[in-house]
């Protein structure tokens, strides 16, 4: 089974679009409606969802750090420092784990990029 993400509302459209070119199963917060709600909670939507979140948000690690201290399960994080890490990339590498891995090795984990 793929994984199927989860796009923060910070998260730049031409990287959901790339992905989306590539066959990729993405859903943004804003599709959601859940653009404007706090942090925690969108990493408790995207695990309802079953979906794992993309992010470029700093405070986001903070709360997957949070989860993993407290046991709280969640879907999985893939973070890209948004000055780090081109568009280019973050299309590449999030379609590698989307179609290279299975949604049970990414729970409760926090993966960075660039791969």
């Amino acid at each position: 089974m793929a994984v199927s993400l989860y796009m923060d509302h910070h998260v730049p459209k031409a990287i959901t679009t790339g992905l989306r070119l590539r066959d990729v199963d993405v859903l943004t917060a804003y599709e959601d409606g859940a653009d404007q709600i706090d942090d925690d909670l969108l990493l408790k939507r995207a695990h309802e969802l079953n979906r794992v979140l993309f992010t470029q948000d700093d405070d986001l690690l903070e709360e997957a750090a949070k989860c993993q201290r407290k046991g709280v399960a969640f879907s999985g994080l893939v973070y890209g420092h948004q000055l780090r890490v081109t568009i280019g990339i973050c299309i590449h590498d999030l379609e590698i784990i989307t179609k290279g891995a299975e949604p049970d090795e990414l729970k409760n984990q926090v993966v960075f990029l660039p791969l």
